[in-house]
């Protein structure tokens, strides 16, 4: 995928990456699940999000944060993601572990001659995301090849 601003500059993974993080930390902030914030922003923006994300990563992340929640007039609700059975889960992943869950999935599970943003719209808009973003549950911590099986048929 070609940088937005700079035709001669591919975006890599690590931009992808940047992205998925982010979306989680928006979501978590304002007890959203992940694909509002993805479907609010929207492939335009996202694409854009995208080609910054190699200048943003060294911003401090709180404020990026802030800016997207206010630039795309992000709304809270009343989903905590963090809200779980003690004895069925004794560690939340972070943001950066999800972000890196979300990233494979997506490289993983591409399609032929999908961008990143398409890839990130379709999978966070799968019904899968459920089960991953269900921490009483393993599917998160399983192997990258798993989740992307199990997103190919259709659950775990």
């Amino acid at each position: 995928m070609k940088n937005k601003y700079f035709e001669d500059e591919e975006i890599v993974e690590n931009d992808l990456f940047y992205v998925c993080y982010m979306i989680e930390r928006v979501a978590r902030k304002l007890h959203q699940h992940n694909k509002y914030v993805v479907n609010t922003i929207g492939y335009d923006e996202l694409y854009h999000l995208i080609s910054v994300a190699n200048v943003l990563h060294s911003s401090n992340p709180e404020q990026v944060e802030e800016d997207w929640i206010n630039e795309y007039k992000l709304n809270e609700d009343d989903f905590d993601i963090t809200i779980v059975d003690k004895e069925l889960c004794d560690k939340i992943p972070s943001e950066l572990d999800m972000g890196k869950v979300y990233s494979r999935l997506i490289v993983d599970t591409a399609l032929p001659d999908e961008d990143y943003v398409s890839g990130i719209i379709r999978v966070y808009n799968n019904e899968i995301c459920e089960t991953i973003d269900n921490y009483n549950g393993s599917a998160y911590y399983e192997p990258s090849y798993v989740i992307a099986r199990a997103y190919n048929e259709g659950g775990f």
